[in-house]
């Protein structure tokens, strides 16, 4: 009758934690960036800015070693002031190539920043679709494919493409309401 008790009891704990399990489902974030058009634009053009401050860097450091080959040999026939001058100019510009590289290309410069803002609304927006997603489909957690954590997956637990659906029925109707509002307003 104790082993029965404690069997019995065992099964229960083992049916009731069998019950409370939770559905995992998964979604790959960077797919669903790669689909989606206003990133795609955004990334485009956040690459434009990028190729227009590496030209911009280049010219500088084209400027710079122009301006020290001359200067290297044209310092036997400098003399005191002027040598100190042409010196200082030299110095000046690899300083100031330094302090774009960091300000611009550093781990807190400008292109960090930006790539920041560009993603940030679109986390946003993917983790309310993913939000809508798990809440119809009944998941408890959710795990993003795209971290490289995922060894293995079922295709049936993947839920990329429905959030991809909804994040893309959600912009085809802000479409739709912009035209209708300019259809309007003419």
């Amino acid at each position: 009758m104790k082993n029965f008790k404690i069997i019995f009891t065992s099964v229960l704990f083992l049916l009731f934690g069998l019950s409370n399990a939770q559905k995992v489902g998964i979604v790959d974030t960077g797919y669903i960036l790669d689909k989606l058009p206003q990133y795609k634009e955004a990334e485009a053009r956040l690459n434009a800015q990028i190729d227009t401050w590496q030209s911009e860097l280049q010219n500088l450091q084209s400027e710079y070693e122009r301006k020290k080959s001359a200067f290297e040999s044209e310092k036997v026939l400098l003399i005191g002031d002027q040598l100190k001058l042409r010196e200082k100019e030299v110095m000046d510009l690899e300083k100031n190539i330094k302090t774009t590289t960091s300000l611009r290309f550093g781990a807190n410069g400008e292109i960090t920043k930006l790539r920041t803002n560009l993603v940030v609304p679109f986390q946003d927006q993917i983790w309310t679709a993913v939000k809508t997603m798990a809440e119809k489909n009944g998941l408890g957690t959710v795990l993003d494919k795209s971290d490289n954590n995922v060894l293995f997956l079922l295709p049936r637990y993947d839920y990329t493409e429905k959030v991809l659906n909804i994040l893309l029925k959600g912009s085809a109707a802000s479409d739709k309401k912009e035209k209708t509002s300019s259809k309007s307003k003419k």
